[in-house]
């Protein structure tokens, strides 16, 4: 790839993964329940070896999936992109019997995982987490993963000696409470803020965690999660005590990025239908797209898509560097592909009029799904936060 346009097998294989997601996926996500984790969407992704790709790819290469399966296929993109975020603190913070036991299965798509941060007090300012982890020396517990269809049992331990108990709640967790096994992040006091927080791998069977699925408006599964007293214990830690706001930011980090990807997926989605419909649909004489203010619009929705989609590229190329900046290039990212994506599809669908408000037309379906982006993994006013303090620090 050069510093503007990607190279010819880039380009084979992102149009590759388009007409799989639509081919392939796009029948296997109808078949699902909105609001629920569809199971064999998730085998399917793992079936094509797609799921094995979140975890073995650099940060461009996760961006050119997430934006190929986004314009075909936003179902199958969130299912594979969240898998890769409730597991990718366990292949890089993980144990090894951690890794051994849960990997494989979140790969094949037979386990679910979840990224379990968010609370009802403490959604962007992750370092306001409440959720208590007390120390438990006294007690143990036995806890069995469910394994997910196939996982496998055996919870990979417990509270036990030098364990926690974790109590309170979690909130707008995406695949809760349908997952087999969450990354959690509790406070455990090491220090103030984020200073005392912990992340730990929760099976979903462990007892006192119990959780309800939210309706929202985007249509896949987010949930809350219920913790009484649930039991952990040193084997369940990822990473260090009091180390947990650094796997939580390393993840974001990464990921950050490919929500941008996912965000110009939709775009360039909306702005094809758009190209399409405006240069067909009858109007005054001609067609739509012959009227200047149609033609106008639809240059600037394609403007701003393409520099999303290039600064987007120039983050992920960041973080595979390595260099010092990427904080501040994945919150620029994050933060003009979704603001973009929210622009140009709110455009599609002033520009098609009433027919894009049906139920079931593309853009009614990308109309839901494109708003949720500019808030989860950090809003964009947060983003802009963070430009900020990297610009002065």
């Amino acid at each position: 790839m050069t510093g503007f346009a990607l190279g010819a097998e880039q380009e084979e294989w992102c149009g590759h993964l388009r007409a799989l997601a639509a081919d392939r996926l796009r029948p296997i996500a109808d078949k699902g329940e909105p609001g629920r984790v569809n199971r064999p969407l998730l085998a399917a992704l793992g079936e094509l070896g797609l799921l094995e790709r979140v975890f073995t790819s650099g940060a461009l290469e996760l961006c050119l999936l997430r934006e190929s399966l986004a314009y075909g296929c936003t179902e199958a993109e969130t299912a594979l992109a969240l898998q890769g975020l409730g597991a990718h603190p366990v292949l890089s913070w993980g144990t090894p019997e951690q890794r051994a036991r849960w990997l494989p299965q979140v790969r094949a798509g037979r386990a679910v995982a979840a990224f379990a941060l968010s609370e009802p007090g403490a959604g962007s300012d992750a370092a306001a987490l409440a959720l208590q982890a007390v120390r438990d020396t006294a007690s143990t517990a036995d806890g069995r993963g469910r394994g997910g269809g196939g996982a496998g049992a055996g919870g990979g331990g417990g509270a036990g000696k030098g364990g926690w108990r974790l109590s309170g709640e979690k909130c707008w967790i995406s695949n809760a409470p349908e997952a087999d096994f969450y990354t959690v992040f509790a406070r455990t006091g090491e220090g103030p803020a984020a200073k005392g927080v912990t992340a730990f791998l929760v099976p979903a069977d462990r007892p006192g965690l119990s959780g309800e699925p939210l309706d929202m408006l985007s249509p896949h599964p987010i949930g809350r999660l219920s913790f009484d007293g649930v039991p952990v214990g040193p084997q369940d830690l990822l990473g260090e005590p009091g180390r947990g706001f650094r796997v939580a930011m390393d993840t974001l980090n990464l990921f950050r990025p490919s929500v941008g990807a996912f965000a110009v997926g939709m775009a360039r989605a909306a702005l094809d239908a758009t190209l399409a419909y405006t240069a067909e649909r009858p109007a005054f004489g001609g067609v739509l797209g012959d009227l200047q203010a149609v033609g106008h619009r639809v240059a600037e929705m394609a403007t701003r898509t393409e520099a999303a989609r290039l600064l987007v590229y120039a983050a992920a190329g960041a973080y595979d560097a390595g260099s010092p900046d990427v904080p501040r290039r994945s919150a620029m990212a994050k933060l003009l592909a979704t603001e973009t994506a929210q622009y140009v599809v709110d455009h599609a669908v002033q520009l098609h009029g009433a027919v894009a408000l049906q139920r079931g037309h593309l853009l009614e379906h990308l109309y839901r799904e494109v708003r949720a982006p500019r808030i989860y993994e950090g809003a964009s006013e947060v983003q802009r936060t963070i430009i900020a303090k990297e610009l002065y620090r």
